[in-house]
């Protein structure tokens, strides 16, 4: 059995979340059920192979609509589970903002 890497509580769902993975690109998409999640992660179950899949850096799709998802990278690969980290988004607008004051004053 794997031991426990993950810091942070997690809430682990009774019959997993239906979700889907999106590469970066668009190029891909699979099917996944979320096994549990926590603040930083998640551990997902994969509908088919990952093999070939570019899972560097992926979307984790929480909605049909695309609206409710998460940028995330791969941790850990263990048969059809995989583990992934989410990765924080920076706000641009904000930085760009204090730049372009910076430069007029």
């Amino acid at each position: 059995m794997m031991a426990e890497r993950r810091n942070g509580d997690r809430v682990v769902f009774e019959r997993g979340f239906a979700a889907h993975m999106m590469g970066i690109d668009g190029t891909w998409r699979r099917g996944c059920i979320m096994e549990d999640v926590s603040e930083v992660g998640a551990k997902l179950t994969v509908e088919g192979s990952v093999e070939g899949l570019n899972l560097k850096e992926f979307f984790l799709l929480l909605s049909s609509t695309g609206l409710a998802y998460r940028r995330c990278e791969l941790s850990w690969v263990n048969g059809d589970q995989i583990g992934v980290t989410f990765l924080k988004q920076v706000d641009k607008k904000k930085r760009g903002g204090r730049r372009m004051q910076a430069a007029d004053g």
